[in-house]
């Protein structure tokens, strides 16, 4: 057989990665939909597979003694994941997240395989300890295939020992049928209680990466000019706890909704509802998907200076970049924006047309299918 004579028959793919991201199950289901046998080996999972996909779940020792018994898991998942792969016997299998699912497939020996980083586990761990450093470059010589999104990830996975060669580039993209302005919902607004309120929303998980804290502190400075705005907060996180009390502490329950994690079927309408998004990451891999997704339903951005931001955000053009951990700057954006209806609708028009172009979803699954029926066939060969 010839290198790629998989040609259009079904694949059986196998993913270990998070089964509670919505990334996850973007890529699973669209795999599943297309008539694929997929797998996903995880530990723990969110609801909205479709009904086809195959689950495996690793066996999580001790949950309640989970700070105790995390790494005792962590040994067990590794033989756990061979077995379970050996078992499947796919065509291909593709890890997502390098320092985590990425090493339980390479650690695998199984080939074809594909790894994709997602941002921190290319541009922060690594950083971290010479333990995490190791995983890393164990996982990138293992793999077949290194898919990143941007120029930054593409460097450091070069860096870590990731062979150019094999190093694509497969975007996050949208959906923008899903993704779009007219997800609106007037409904939603006063249920949220903004019903007549100009509103900004984050959807960053609560985490200290994300800096959610420099938007809460922005927050006061807005409302001493423009008392009515709202601010939406959604994501969950370990800074949960702690940032409530921030806001609460600086008088802000009266502006600021903390939502929680918002479901994948519900995410479009809650990002439509708002009139402008703000995104605080100190770091991501590549451009950020949250980002796209605000703006393909039409809302200009306020993002920080890093990464791939410029590539798709000019700042005064289609949104505003801002320096990190600046509410000061912060809060001037918002207010700009939320005096400007124009200059708002005008972003986002521009923002919208730009996903569109750049960033279809369906796009770039399809440029990953041939990337598996290629290096499928090659080792069917």
């Amino acid at each position: 057989m010839v290198a790629g004579q998989i040609g259009n028959r079904s694949m059986r793919i196998c993913y270990v990665a998070d089964g509670a991201s919505i990334h996850t199950q973007r890529w699973v289901n669209y795999f599943a939909r297309k008539g694929h046998e997929v797998h996903l080996i995880c530990w723990k999972l969110m609801p909205g597979y479709e009904g086809n996909v195959n689950i495996h779940l690793l066996t999580r020792l001790a949950p309640k003694l989970w700070a105790v018994s995390k790494y005792l898991s962590a040994l067990l998942w590794v033989f756990q994941t061979r077995r379970l792969i050996n078992k499947i016997k796919p065509d291909i299998v593709h890890g997502h997240f390098i320092t985590v699912y990425g090493f339980l497939a390479a650690f695998s020996g199984f080939h074809p395989l594909v790894v994709s980083a997602w941002g921190s586990d290319i541009l922060v761990d690594p950083k971290r300890n010479l333990f995490l450093k190791a995983i890393v470059r164990y996982t990138l010589k293992k793999a077949d295939k290194i898919t990143c999104e941007g120029q930054n990830m593409g460097e450091a996975s070069i860096e870590l020992g990731g062979e150019p060669e094999k190093i694509i580039d497969v975007l996050w993209a949208t959906d923008t049928e899903k993704f779009s302005p007219q997800q609106r919902s007037v409904k939603l607004r006063g249920e949220l209680g903004i019903l007549d309120s100009p509103t900004v929303i984050s959807t960053k998980n609560l985490e200290p990466i994300y800096d959610i804290d420099s938007l809460i502190k922005s927050i006061p400075l807005v409302l001493k000019e423009i008392p009515e705005a709202k601010f939406i907060i959604a994501g969950k996180g370990s800074q949960e706890v702690k940032l409530k009390e921030l806001a609460k502490s600086l008088g802000l329950s009266d502006s600021v909704r903390f939502v929680g994690w918002i479901p994948s079927d519900q995410l479009p309408k809650y990002v439509a509802s708002a009139d402008i998004y703000v995104c605080t990451s100190l770091s991501d891999g590549g451009f950020a998907l949250s980002t796209k997704e605000a703006m393909a339903c039409g809302l200009p951005v306020i993002i920080t200076d890093f990464g791939d931001n410029r590539k798709w955000v000019e700042d005064g053009i289609n949104g505003f970049i801002v320096p990190l951990e600046d509410p000061k700057v912060l809060a001037e954006k918002i207010m700009y924006l939320l005096r400007n209806e124009d200059v708002r609708v005008d972003f986002g028009g521009r923002n919208r047309e730009i996903i569109i172009e750049r960033n279809d979803f369906y796009k770039e699954m399809e440029k990953m299918d041939n990337i598996y029926k290629d290096l499928a066939g090659r080792y069917k060969s």
